[in-house]
C-alpha cells in the first residue's frame, strides 16, 4: 500500500485545489480534511460549533483563528488522521494558524505544503464557469456538469452558480487571497516546507506533479 502523508494544500480560488485534494486523498488513502466542508456540516447539524459559526457569520464577521483551530484540532485527533495522515484543505490561512497546526503535530511534522499556482486570468475563467452544490459544496463547471439535470452527483442537491461568482467579485477575492496568503507562503518557505506546483494542465497532470513533489521531499529526508 502507498504510505500515508501529512499534506497541506494551498491555492487561490480556481486553482483546482478541491479537485486535487480529493484525488490526493484517494491516492494516499488518507482523509481529506476540508474546513469549508466541516463548517457547512457543523452549521447544518446545529452543533455547538455550528451555532458559534452561524452567529459569527450572521454578524458579518470573519471566523477567528481560534474557531478554525478548535475544529481542526478535533479532526486531527481522530484515529484515521492519526494513523495515516491527512490532506488539509482550507487551513492554515494565516501564520498563526500555521503555528498552531505545527504545534498540534509535534513532535511530528508535515511532509510538505503544496501551493498550486495558476495565472490569475485562468483562475478567473475557471471561476466564471464554476457551479456549486447548495448542499454539500461539491464543485462542477459548465464544461463538466453533474450527470443529471444540475443535480449533485454526490448528494443530489441543487447545483447553481454562486451569486458572488461575477468577474468583479472574483477579482476582489483573488486579490484578497494574494494579500492574506503571501505571509503564509513566506512562513513555509522559510522552513523549507513548501513546494510550488503548476496547476495548469489536466487534473491528472497536476496530480502527478504534486505526487512527484511529495516523493522528492521524502527522498531528500531519507538522504539526510
Amino acid at each position: 500500500m502507498v504510505p500515508g502523508v501529512r499534506l497541506v494544500v494551498l491555492g487561490k480560488q480556481g486553482a483546482g485545489k478541491g479537485t486535487q485534494c480529493v484525488r490526493l486523498s484517494h491516492h494516499y488513502v488518507v482523509p481529506h480534511i476540508s474546513t469549508g466542508d466541516m463548517l457547512r456540516a457543523a452549521v447544518k447539524t446545529g452543533s455547538a460549533l455550528g451555532l458559534k459559526v452561524r452567529e459569527t457569520m450572521d454578524r458579518g464577521e470573519l471566523l477567528g483563528d481560534d474557531i478554525i483551530i478548535e475544529m481542526v484540532s478535533d479532526r486531527l485527533s481522530e484515529p484515521d488522521a492519526r494513523a495515516r495522515g491527512f490532506i488539509l484543505d482550507g487551513c492554515p490561512r494565516t501564520t498563526r494558524q500555521a503555528e498552531s497546526v505545527a504545534a498540534l503535530l509535534a513532535p511530528g511534522a508535515l511532509d510538505l505544503t503544496v501551493d498550486i499556482e495558476v495565472p490569475t486570468a485562468q483562475a478567473l475563467r475557471r471561476l466564471a464557469s464554476r457551479r456549486v452544490c447548495t448542499d454539500c459544496g461539491a464543485n462542477y463547471s459548465v464544461s463538466a456538469p453533474p450527470k443529471v439535470n444540475w443535480m449533485c452527483d454526490v448528494c443530489g442537491g441543487e447545483v447553481i452558480q454562486r451569486q458572488d461568482d461575477t468577474e468583479e467579485a472574483i477579482g476582489r477575492r483573488l486579490e484578497l487571497y494574494e494579500r492574506q496568503t503571501a505571509p503564509l507562503i513566506e512562513w513555509y518557505e522559510s522552513r523549507r516546507q513548501l513546494a510550488k506546483v503548476s496547476g495548469v494542465g489536466s487534473p491528472d497532470a497536476v496530480l502527478r506533479r504534486i505526487i512527484r513533489a511529495v516523493e522528492e521531499r521524502r527522498g531528500r529526508g531519507k538522504s539526510r
